[in-house]
């Protein structure tokens, strides 16, 4: 079956947060209209793992839990969450640390006895369900999301005028060739890019290398737009494709004082081993390396032991 792949979340961070050039009354204005317009408020104040609430006016480290949800009317339910990323965000070191959660990554579902696939989080508690449970996964706080319906990937990455990736896998995936080196990619190509996992010899792992460049890609795509018509179109993806916790103020602040940490971007993944359970393929953590990985990203959000 088809599957859209969303991996551009970093977008509405990329143009919304670190974005340049939002100063005329009309961006101003529709920027504000349209963040109105995105937002979904959380069952709570701050994250039960944070013993305070952050202040991003005094640049306190943060985190963003981005996720990329397939189209809920196929499935009945709050869709799919295909795509989990998480950032943490660092101004005093100036670096951002990015995860990657392989979607069929075998943990406890908030809100189940059992164990299932990361991705079902959403489909079986939205929103507040899948943040629940990455959190307790990687044992460190969530404090904002975005979340993005994965139909509107190609409109996204046209909006930004297409990314360019550097390919390093000859491949043909549902008739577009991409050739090694250096590409332009539109919408359309991008998805292919990012989508395809069974012709790479990394498999999934592969294909998330694949979703975190064209992340970076759209994220430098989306700072550098400086045409009306261009932030016109985005916002117009954006609101009809994104919700989030974030405030406007919250985007004009960080747009203010976090954004050199954009220029230091480390990528994690999330390593263990395939296997079959009761005839469901998993992706199983390994236990010591997740916890190292927990570690790394406590230390980066300087939360004290």
């Amino acid at each position: 079956m088809k599957k859209k792949l969303l991996l551009l979340l970093l977008t509405t961070m990329g143009v919304l947060l670190f974005g340049a050039g939002s100063y005329t009354i009309y961006l101003w204005n529709t920027a504000t209209a349209t963040f109105a317009n995105i937002q979904e408020d959380l069952n709570r104040e701050k994250s039960e793992k944070r013993l305070q609430k952050i202040s991003l006016n005094d640049g306190d480290p943060f985190s963003v839990l981005l996720m990329g949800v397939d189209n809920p009317e196929v499935h009945q339910n709050h869709g799919r969450a295909d795509t989990l990323v998480l950032l943490t965000v660092n101004p005093e070191k100036k670096s951002i640390q990015m995860v990657s959660i392989p979607r069929d990554t075998r943990t406890k579902i908030q809100g189940k006895f059992m164990k299932e696939k990361i991705n079902h989080s959403h489909a079986i508690g939205g929103t507040e369900g899948t943040i629940g449970t990455v959190e307790k996964f990687l044992d460190v706080p969530i404090d904002y999301f975005i979340k993005v319906n994965m139909n509107s990937f190609q409109d996204i990455v046209d909006a930004v005028g297409g990314v360019d990736v550097n390919n390093k896998l000859d491949f043909t995936f549902y008739d577009i060739h991409y050739p090694k080196g250096k590409l332009h990619l539109n919408g359309e190509e991008a998805l292919g890019y990012a989508r395809m996992r069974h012709l790479d010899p990394q498999g999934d792992f592969g294909r998330q290398k694949r979703q975190r460049e064209v992340i970076e890609a759209v994220l430098e795509e989306g700072a550098s737009i400086s045409s009306l018509a261009k932030f016109g179109d985005l916002f117009k993806v954006v609101e009809n494709n994104v919700k989030t916790n974030l405030t406007f103020d919250d985007m004009w602040t960080i747009q203010s004082n976090y954004t050199e940490a954009l220029n230091n971007i480390e990528q994690h993944s999330v390593k263990g081993e395939g296997k079959k359970i009761r005839g469901t393929f998993y992706h199983v953590p390994n236990k010591d390396e997740l916890q190292h990985l927990s570690n790394e990203l406590k230390a980066h959000l300087e939360m004290k032991e």
